[in-house]
């Protein structure tokens, strides 16, 4: 295969598995990493876990776009998805899952034993997070637990242990996750009907959906909060959740039972400032105390 073509197929990969939405975990595992290690990580830990996260991310979607197929193929807003993957190959896609589960493993051997030993259930939450749809309408906060995974796994990997501090995040992290992949699900709605898929707007309608979705923000806000007690942690990551507050409730103002033409501006643009200033923060406060 010439280099031109391999370049060209690993893009679409990209472009199938949206890895430019990695940004909502990295973030989480990025704090976590700096506050195990009350500072700048060793730079061989922090690359490796940050390479555990893509890899496990990536398979996780690829995956997902596999078992997902009839049902993308039906839904007008992801039928693009069928279309790339018909012309990457579905051969391919599989293989680049292996691979990524292959070297999430590897990474995850080259940290610690810990990390080693909770890579299979990692890989068995993200990837059964694809089948949840089939038969519960919880499966936004599968999502959530699985990107919940990140700021765990990146403690485990420079600690080698556990503490409260990483499962606060990734319980900060899942609450934040359920409340906007609800969001994003409403536009689903009429396909998940058709489709005998199960989710919250399914089972509240619309506007039930989006108030539960601001009151897991809002639980999201005070567990966040919460961290600093566990953590030297001062103001200024006291200022930054209180900046994330208001995100989430502007966020929230975007999406109307009625008018859901901005679920895409809440969805992309709000939840990556989010995750990405609430990381800035994080790390400044480490670094100025």
């Amino acid at each position: 295969m010439r280099f031109s073509s391999l370049l060209k197929k690993i893009t679409s990969i990209l472009d199938l598995i949206k890895f430019s939405h990695t940004i909502f975990s990295f973030p989480f595992a990025v704090m976590s990493a700096f506050l195990a290690a009350g500072g700048m990580p060793g730079m061989k830990q922090l690359l490796l876990i940050l390479a555990a996260l893509v890899t496990a991310r990536s398979a996780a979607m690829s995956f997902n776009r596999l078992v997902d197929t009839s049902y993308d193929v039906r839904n007008p807003r992801t039928a693009y998805r069928v279309e790339l993957q018909n012309k990457i190959g579905r051969s391919s896609v599989w293989v680049f899952t292996i691979l990524c589960v292959v070297l999430f493993i590897t990474c995850a051997w080259l940290l610690n034993r810990l990390a080693f030993f909770m890579a299979p259930l990692a890989i068995l939450v993200i990837f059964g997070y694809s089948y949840t749809k089939r038969f519960t309408h919880f499966s936004h906060f599968v999502l959530g637990l699985a990107l919940g995974l990140s700021p765990i796994g990146a403690w485990v990997g420079i600690q080698g242990a556990l503490t409260a501090t990483p499962l606060l995040l990734a319980f900060a992290v899942v609450l934040w996750t359920a409340g906007f992949d609800i969001i994003y699900a409403c536009q689903d709605l009429e396909h998940d009907v058709k489709s005998g898929l199960h989710s919250i707007p399914k089972k509240l309608g619309i506007g039930g959906a989006l108030i539960l979705s601001g009151v897991l923000h809002l639980f999201m806000v005070l567990v966040l909060l919460g961290v600093s007690r566990y953590t030297n942690l001062g103001s200024m990551y006291i200022i930054g959740v209180c900046i994330v507050a208001a995100l989430l409730i502007y966020e929230h103002s975007l999406v109307k039972p009625k008018d859901l033409s901005k679920i895409n501006t809440a969805f992309f643009t709000v939840n990556g400032i989010i995750s990405v200033g609430l990381m800035g923060v994080t790390l400044l406060d480490i670094f100025v105390r």
